[in-house]
């Protein structure tokens, strides 16, 4: 046996020609909804409850800086949609709107109650906006974290449709990849820091269709602690990610459609806030302004040292932009109950 990098209770290692990874423990819990079992986290307890929904490529895992600050508050929620994380892999395709109904079964099925704070970073701002939307009454107030825009996918131009093609191409190697064990080969060598090698191998698998830029699908895991990296690179192994992400990515014009179609009337009074990454375009910073413009209650702000990845680069503003509307919340439950 050759032990090839700790992945602290996972390690990768090298026995009789075949790659192997120890399970790491979830903290959270599988649920049926009915087609399949998805993976919630809860933190912490109190009402309104915060749900975090994650970017297009990550997990419950990229809320790892976020979610326990929160759950100091009130009830914290992180969960994986079918075939991230720990998730099963769910019917397709996976539209963002059959992934907020299948998160509405996964609450209610958890035993999470009304009212609930949801969260949505970048594509998860897609299934949040559509959730408040489908269920209002049950929606307190939405925290939109560097979000996708509909706008941007409604009518793309003809080099937006052929990148998605690549994306979903590239998906189909990864998947192909995973099921013969390379996908496991490239993760032991990123863990062990041999980049090179893991790009040039990656290079192959894809036959040459994979760009440098193509890796920010995947959060910046060196932010995380090493606690939180662990099942990371066991998530990014496996078929279900690549033909989960694949459908999301496939069918990203239709999400877009679903998005407006949810939302064409605005959100009223609901507490809502979307921040952006620091310098951005005018044309993000308009369609930002005009989201929050969906509610009388809507506001607009940028973290201000930021990338896209505002959960890992500043964990701080999205915290204190939830205990506010937390905080907001609860003192207005209160108010109403002593009438």
């Amino acid at each position: 046996m050759i032990q090839l990098g700790k992945l602290g209770t996972g390690n990768w290692k090298l026995e009789t020609g075949t790659w192997k990874l120890e399970r790491v423990r979830p903290h959270g819990r599988l649920i049926s909804v009915g087609t399949h079992r998805l993976y919630i986290d809860c933190q912490g307890t109190g009402s309104p409850a915060v749900i975090f929904d994650a970017a297009l490529g990550a997990s419950s895992v990229s809320w790892n800086l976020v979610q326990p600050a929160v759950a100091g508050l009130t009830r914290a929620c992180a969960y994986d949609r079918g075939g991230m994380g720990w998730s099963r892999a769910g019917p397709l395709p996976r539209t963002a709107g059959r992934l907020a109904g299948e998160l509405h079964a996964l609450l209610e099925a958890a035993g999470v109650p009304p009212p609930y704070v949801l969260v949505g970073h970048s594509f998860g701002g897609f299934v949040m906006r559509i959730f408040a939307a489908r269920y209002r009454p049950e929606t307190a107030g939405l925290v939109l974290v560097d979000p996708a825009h509909p706008d941007h996918w409604l009518a793309p131009s003809e080099r937006e449709r052929r990148e998605i093609d690549r994306a979903v191409r590239l998906c189909g190697y990864g998947v192909v990849a995973a099921r013969v064990g390379l996908a496991r080969v490239v993760a032991a060598l990123v863990g062990l820091g041999a980049l090179g090698p893991a790009r040039a191998l990656v290079k192959a698998i894809s036959l040459g269709r994979l760009h440098r830029q193509d890796e920010s699908v995947l959060a910046p895991i060196w932010k995380l602690p090493p606690d939180a990296r662990r099942p990371l690179r066991r998530f990014w192994t496996q078929p279900k990610f690549f033909e989960s992400l694949g459908s999301q990515i496939n069918s990203i014009c239709e999400s877009a459609r679903e998005v407006e179609a949810a939302t064409g009337e605005g959100y009223g009074d609901l507490p809502l806030v979307t921040i952006s990454a620091s310098n951005p375009d005018p044309v993000r910073v308009r369609r930002q302004e005009n989201l929050a413009r969906l509610s009388s209650r809507g506001r607009h702000i940028v973290a201000s040292d930021s990338g896209h990845w505002i959960p890992l680069d500043q964990p701080q503003i999205v915290i204190d932009t939830i205990g506010g509307m937390v905080r907001a919340i609860a003192r207005g439950s209160q108010g109403r109950g002593h009438q």
